[in-house]
């Protein structure tokens, strides 16, 4: 009986053992040294080491299967340690191969972009100078042709000045501090009467002349008379004076608002009242012609 028990309770053990013993054949070796290099290995694998050095990490590559092929063959823990350490050292020269190569092309891309900003600038600054030029170019081009038409408004209104000079000349103008002024005597109207005889009209027509090719002018009509008859008659007849000029040169095409008209009777001779030829002189119609664009002062 006790002999039938030992052996049917051997035998599993026996077999364990066995069977234990066959899985270990079977497990491969490793080393500390050659977890380490794996471990290096997966790092190096996981970065850019491949793509930077691959020559150097081909190396490696080949070290560490070295290694892991004779932990596979549970050839002897030295051998393998000193395949793995191979192993761990081209790693490392693969990796440092890697970072090397990885901030040279780093500083070269950097050196690339400086480069690209720096001949964008200076195209920017190349562009800016030439708008600066054409602008400068339009200014110039601009200030030739305003000083052109300023040239040609200077010949212009010289010449204006000129044939003014000379209608006024015509019509016997005379410079007085009111401005340039034209005496109708008393000839140009029919006696005692405010109608224009046709060289008054003549003259009147001159003056029209004048204040058409003078728009920024105005003029001013002032009647007067001797000392003759009442003073209300000569004052009433000097002011029909001036109207009969303003009217004619309403129709002559002068706006009404660019004529004022002022009868002053007997007053402001400039002659005496006692010979028929002093009061000749008092019956007149004085015509002032404003300076251009300013008002006609008031008689002192």
């Amino acid at each position: 009986m006790n002999k039938t028990f030992t052996q049917k309770a051997v035998t599993p053990l026996v077999l364990s053992l066995v069977l234990a013993l066959s899985a270990c054949s079977s497990t491969p070796v490793t080393t500390s040294t050659l977890d380490q290099a794996r471990s290096d290995y997966t790092a190096a694998q996981n970065g850019s080491v491949a793509q930077y050095a691959p020559n150097e990490f081909k190396a490696a590559t080949e070290a560490l299967n070295a290694a892991n092929t004779a932990a596979s063959n549970r050839e002897d823990l030295t051998k393998i340690d000193q395949l793995a350490s191979l192993a761990k050292t081209k790693i490392a020269t693969a990796q440092e191969v890697a970072r090397t190569k990885q901030a040279e092309a780093s500083l070269k891309g950097a050196t690339q972009e400086r480069e690209q900003v720096r001949l964008q600038a200076r195209t920017a600054e190349a562009e800016a100078a030439r708008r600066n030029a054409e602008q400068a170019q339009r200014d110039a081009e601009a200030a030739k042709a305003q000083a052109e038409q300023a040239s040609a408004a200077t010949r212009d209104a010289q010449a204006q000045a000129s044939a003014l000079a000379a209608q006024l000349a015509e019509l016997k103008a005379k410079q007085t501090e009111r401005g340039m002024v034209v005496t109708l005597g008393d000839v140009l109207f029919n006696t005692d009467q405010a109608v224009l005889t046709s060289a008054g009209t003549a003259t009147v027509q001159k003056l029209a002349n004048i204040l058409r090719d003078n728009p920024d002018r105005t003029v001013l009509v002032e009647g007067f008379t001797d000392s003759t008859g009442s003073t209300a008659h000569n004052l009433e007849l000097s002011q029909r004076r001036a109207e009969s000029v303003r009217a004619a040169l309403a129709q002559m095409g002068i706006e009404r608002n660019r004529v004022e008209t002022r009868g002053y009777g007997e007053a402001y001779p400039v002659a005496g009242n006692n010979t028929a030829g002093d009061r000749q002189l008092n019956r007149r119609v004085e015509i002032v012609l404003s300076e251009a664009g300013k008002p006609i002062q008031a008689r002192r």
